[in-house]
């Protein structure tokens, strides 16, 4: 089937030199090394669900009653402290000993516990300290599940409601998207930087979000079906022109050049309208380097095909025609006594033949095209 996809293809372009020239133009053709040095990397172009996101920013926060402060009921002194700052520290278990002020020999002690589980965050007592029941001894946090407070431009909020699904990226933890809904909206918006809470709340059982890490959210506000995207990254040029580079499908480290319309974008990804096809693999890391490199491989494109097709090429990659001959052929050809006009005649093809030749080029790659494309997503729908 591929076979024939090319064969389509290239006789598409045999009778459109013009297409013949663009690809040349447009196609980056690299050494090995050259691919490795760019670390090229691609994906496969596919239909999915798209999301349309609400960009934000904003904080990690302890959660609403997951923040405790430890201090005495009597006046005293710290006679033992048993906490350190920044140390776990279980419901229960003793973190400061005070020895009270009434009379006695010895006074009298009082053990002051955690009320909570966490980690001690602060500690404002050391041992020989006066205590007064006034004083904050210290302050525990429990990080199991936080906040994540984003900062929604108000004009958007309008299109935030409670349940909404968030991805969640924290620069102090790379490579990690964290998923929450939106637990709440906030009442009041912030006329200083014109914007209004939204907090989610994120499960955290191993600790690693703690409050005041930067936070970055999409906040999906809209889902469609079956919508070819590809990802932010593989989108080069500029707003009135972007481009991607597509793998070419015959040749190895080469890379075509291919302007495409856009529309939305949503979660790390970009609506494509029309460029691209099902199927295609689209460089991703790499791709804007490819647009300040030459071709670095040595070889023309017309060298590239004939290597990998085995015969000769035009000049600018196209097939040669059933007539046309290379400069080597001509040198050889017999003109002499034997060859009349009936032999020339023999080459000449009519220009009506030509015309159907690209018709029907054209038809069987578009319906070669539509059955690859159907063939993928079913070798997709079987692995997954």
């Amino acid at each position: 089937m591929k076979h024939f996809i090319k064969t389509a293809i290239i006789a598409a372009i045999i009778t459109n030199p013009a297409t013949a020239q663009d690809r040349e133009d447009n196609t980056v053709l690299l050494n090995e090394t050259g691919a490795e040095n760019l670390g090229i990397k691609t994906v496969m172009t596919e239909e999915r669900d798209f999301e349309e996101t609400i960009f934000a920013i904003g904080r990690i926060e302890v959660y609403p009653g997951y923040r405790a402060a430890i201090s005495s009921r009597i006046p005293g002194r710290a006679l033992e402290v048993l906490i350190k700052h920044d140390h776990p520290i279980e419901k229960g278990d003793v973190a400061v000993i005070v020895e009270s002020r009434q009379p006695g020999n010895p006074p009298p002690t009082v053990e002051l516990t955690a009320p909570i589980s966490g980690l001690i965050s602060a500690t404002h007592i050391v041992t020989g300290e006066p205590v007064s029941p006034d004083k904050i001894l210290a302050e525990i946090i429990n990080l199991s599940k936080v906040y994540a407070l984003a900062r929604v431009p108000e004009q958007m909020a309008g299109k935030i409601k409670p349940g909404l699904l968030a991805h969640i990226q924290i620069p102090a933890v790379p490579g990690k998207i964290f998923e929450a809904k939106l637990e709440h909206l906030g009442a009041l918006a912030d006329p200083g930087s014109g914007t209004v809470e939204a907090a989610f709340v994120i499960q955290n059982p191993e600790s690693k979000l703690r409050p005041g890490m930067r936070a970055e959210f999409d906040i999906v506000v809209n889902t469609r079906p079956n919508v070819l995207a590809v990802p932010e990254e593989a989108i080069q040029g500029d707003t009135a022109n972007p481009v991607v580079y597509v793998k070419d499908f015959e040749l190895p480290n080469a890379f075509i050049r291919a302007p495409v319309i856009i529309g939305e974008t949503g979660a790390g990804m970009v609506e494509i309208k029309q460029g691209l096809f099902p199927g295609d693999e689209v460089v991703t890391r790499g791709s804007y380097s490819l647009g300040f490199v030459g071709n670095d491989s040595g070889l023309s494109l017309k060298e590239a095909l004939d290597a990998a097709h085995g015969h000769e090429h035009a000049a600018d990659g196209s097939e040669l025609e059933g007539g046309e001959e290379t400069h080597d052929d001509h040198e050889g050809h017999d003109h002499g006594e034997h060859a009349g006009e009936a032999g020339h005649d023999d080459h000449h093809i009519p220009t009506w033949m030509l015309i159907y030749a690209a018709l029907t080029s054209a038809l069987a790659l578009a319906f070669a095209q539509l059955f690859w494309n159907a063939k993928r997503r079913n070798r997709n729908t079987h692995t997954a």
